[in-house]
């Protein structure tokens, strides 16, 4: 695989220092530059900025099922080594993160076979991490 260019993903946050604290306590992120209204954390490699956005009236969380499960959309995250991904899901259990889809393996014995989890951070953003044994199925058909 050829080498991988770093993303730029900006969020809203309707609680700047709560989620400062989940993404760099819970999530492991370090940070970078900052203001009042913002936040830019090393995401695994890749530049996430919390933006504060007051909190408008809740939407519902839509979902779409995959493999018998009701993913949220839109969600964001990382694609991990397999041995990154079981430690991480241990380190979420450990601070009783409260899952959308605990961590498993989606389309087992499939093409794309894949280890999955999906949880919100305070603001109600969507996050999935995921792993494949084998990288050569991230974009298998």
């Amino acid at each position: 695989m050829k080498n991988i260019q770093p993303f730029h993903l900006a969020i809203p946050v309707h609680n700047l220092a709560v989620c400062r604290k989940f993404y760099n306590e819970v999530i492991g992120c370090t940070e970078g530059r900052s203001s009042e209204h913002w936040v830019d954390f090393n995401f695994f490699g890749h530049q996430l900025v919390i933006h504060y956005k007051p909190k408008s009236e809740l939407e519902e969380l839509h979902t779409n099922p995959v493999d018998g499960k009701n993913v949220p959309v839109p969600h964001y995250g990382v694609v991990l080594e397999w041995d990154v991904f079981q430690k991480f899901a241990a380190h979420l259990k450990s601070k009783e993160i409260e899952f959308i889809i605990e961590p498993y393996i989606r389309f087992k014995g499939e093409v794309g076979e894949q280890a999955t989890m999906f949880f919100l951070d305070p603001a109600g953003n969507a996050l999935e991490f995921k792993s494949f044994k084998d990288m050569g199925q991230l974009f298998a058909k």
